[in-house]
């Protein structure tokens, strides 16, 4: 038989704990998604201000990232009029060098010139010591027959300031 309850209703009891129960878990049910959803609202309320901060820390980087690019941009600028005007002063060097090694190579020209010219005269001169060390050579033998004639000339000549030098067979010769 039924029990019956204060009621009088047949299963009242249990229907009354099946609803409470019903009541309580759907209550935990309840509970436990508020709890989660506070949970994940709050995790997502941190990974949000996480977020915030990194597009903050981003921007400061980025806006930092900007100003080193004008200063570098800046440095570039000073850079290239820098090369420009080292550019111009290497090409006005090396029109100098240019004109310096045409000139150097004009004068080692005239210089060869020269040189030559010294070589011709040197060779000119070698003949001259040449024809001057025949002459003298000549003048000598000249001379040793001038003085061979001169010595012969002072014996005669000695003879004649001595008569008796003059005889045949004279001791006095």
């Amino acid at each position: 038989m039924a029990e019956s309850g204060p009621a009088g209703k047949p299963g009242s009891r249990a229907t009354t704990a099946a609803r409470v129960t019903g009541a309580g878990i759907l209550l935990v049910g309840v509970g436990l998604a508020f709890i989660g959803m506070g949970l994940f609202m709050f995790n997502m309320g941190r990974d949000m201000s996480t977020m915030t901060k990194a597009v903050t820390q981003m921007g400061l980087d980025v806006s930092t990232m900007a100003a080193d690019m004008t200063f570098m941009a800046g440095r570039m600028e000073v850079m290239a009029e820098s090369m420009v005007e080292g550019q111009a002063g290497m090409s006005s060097d090396f029109e100098r060098v240019r004109i310096g090694m045409e000139m150097m190579g004009d004068d080692v020209r005239s210089m060869s010139e020269n040189m030559n010219d010294l070589a011709l005269n040197i060779r000119g001169m070698a003949r001259n010591m040449g024809t001057m060390n025949d002459s003298m050579s000549q003048m000598n033998q000249s001379m040793a027959a001038m003085t061979g004639t001169m010595g012969r000339m002072s014996v005669d000549i000695n003879r004649f300031t001595r008569p008796e030098s003059l005889m045949p067979m004279s001791p006095f010769r």
